[in-house]
């Protein structure tokens, strides 16, 4: 039966699609599982990017490497053992046959060419080698306990970072809603303008400023938008979801009293953070490991000494001898001791423990500066939420003059008692000062839940 075109095309399709879809990660799909309506709270997208975040990853592939590595030096303090065979021909042009007698036996060599195998079982083990392999040992225990604090360290920094965003799509959502607001009241306005141009109680000029603000508030509010969706985008990628997947946000009231409350002392939160930061622990951790590392460059000048043992047999062609006799006869064993002493390195050792030295130092020095790169971290949060405080709690008051008195105003402007320029200078106070007052209210709950975050509490914004 003859298969029609289409269907041939419709089946090579299918073909390449499946294709296509084995040869790319399950994971990039994994993403068309996301519930179109879940409403994201700060903890769902907090959980999600410490699963999907591809740094992060790398980071715990960096753990299971570790462990490995730490396996082999254990490993390395056990004797090693092998097994070796040769097989070789020999070829001997110009030799005659020829006939050797030994002893009582005669042992015939024919041809000008013959085989030859060899077997050996070896073993070795280090005895002494200056503590070299059990430093090492300790070293690589140390380097596993690192990388774990490499996989905290990033999940701290998305963590941070998600936060971050997400305050900011909470500002930049409700300063849309203000900007929103504004362009309506324009909108109205310059409507209720028009009504007093077409009666003459206003001029032309006065009617075309109106008009003028009511395309300046339609720009902001559509700036407002662009940024709220570049918040919102650099949270989708913090996430790791790619795609058109449009991501719904729970945004919660921000109370008062999340904003106004009380900050702890500097000296308290540093003290807090010194002893549950992963960066701090890393660099003690970092000290004692360059330590070690010394103590691994000393095993240089002292002697090693180590076990050999070996057994082994070999056999020959063009013998009387057959293979197991040979192999009998050909069997040996073996066993030794060898010591090293350095005499002289070409100042390999003396480099490597300096180098190690050095290490050392400045792991003594990264550590200081972690301290102290920790406390100004800490103070630039405790600074910025205390003024954001103090600038919330004067924006609130300068907010509810600049309502009030653009209240009165407008209803002025509506009776002919004030001007377009007076009416326009009056909302836009009233537009910047709850501009100033949604951005100090936000940037003191960020730099609050971040100081929180420090002295080793979660993230909450309520």
């Amino acid at each position: 039966m003859k298969i029609p075109s289409n269907k041939i095309a419709s089946m090579a399709a299918s073909a390449i699609a499946a294709l296509i879809l084995a040869a790319v990660p399950e994971t990039a799909y994994s993403q068309q599982s996301l519930p179109p309506d879940k409403v994201w709270t700060l903890e769902d997208c907090i959980n999600y990017a410490l699963e999907e975040n591809i740094s992060l990853k790398k980071s715990r592939l960096e753990v299971e490497t570790s462990q490995l590595e730490l396996k082999q030096s254990k490993a390395a303090m056990y004797p090693s053992v092998s097994f070796s065979t040769t097989q070789g021909l020999t070829n001997r042009p110009y030799q005659e046959t020829s006939s050797t007698i030994t002893g009582s036996e005669i042992l015939q060599t024919e041809g000008n060419t013959s085989y030859m195998g060899s077997y050996g079982l070896n073993a070795q083990w280090s005895i002494f080698d200056g503590l070299r392999l059990r430093n090492t040992v300790r070293q690589n225990e140390l380097s596993g306990r690192l990388a774990e604090l490499n996989v905290d360290i990033s999940q701290n920094s998305i963590l941070e970072s998600v936060a971050q965003v997400y305050v900011q799509i909470l500002y930049a959502s409700e300063a849309v809603d203000v900007a929103r607001l504004t362009y309506e009241t324009s909108i109205a306005e310059c409507e209720r303008g028009k009504e007093l141009f077409e009666a003459g109680s206003i001029s032309k000029a006065d009617y075309a400023q109106l008009q003028a603000q009511q395309s300046s508030d339609r720009y902001q509010l559509v700036s407002s938008e662009a940024t709220l969706a570049d918040y919102k985008l650099q949270l989708k990628q913090l996430l790791e979801i790619q795609g058109d997947y449009e991501m719904k946000l729970f945004l919660p009231e921000i109370s008062d009293e999340s904003v106004l409350v009380p900050l702890p002392e500097k000296s308290y939160l540093y003290q807090a953070a010194l002893g549950i930061r992963p960066e701090i622990e890393s660099g003690n951790l970092n000290i004692e490991s360059s330590e070690i590392g010394e103590k691994i460059s000393k095993a240089g000048f002292y002697p090693s000494l180590s076990l050999t043992a070996g057994i082994g047999t070999n056999h020959t062609s063009g013998s009387d001898l057959s293979f197991t006799d040979q192999i009998q006869r050909g069997w040996n064993n073996s066993i030794g001791l060898t010591l090293s002493i350095p005499i002289f390195s070409n100042l390999q050792n003396k480099t490597a423990l300096r180098k190690a030295e050095i290490q050392t130092q400045t792991a003594q020095l990264d550590l200081i500066e972690s301290q102290k790169d920790l406390y100004k971290t800490i103070e630039g949060f405790w600074q910025d939420a205390n003024s954001a405080q103090k600038q919330y709690m004067a924006a609130k008051e300068q907010l509810n003059s600049a309502r009030v008195s653009y209240e009165l105003v407008s209803e002025q402007f509506d009776l002919g008692m004030k001007n377009t320029v007076e009416l326009l200078t009056e909302k836009n106070n009233f537009l910047m000062a709850n501009m100033q007052m949604l951005q100090a209210k936000y940037m003191a709950v960020m730099n609050i839940q971040l100081l929180n975050f420090y002295s080793g509490k979660e993230i909450t914004i309520l």
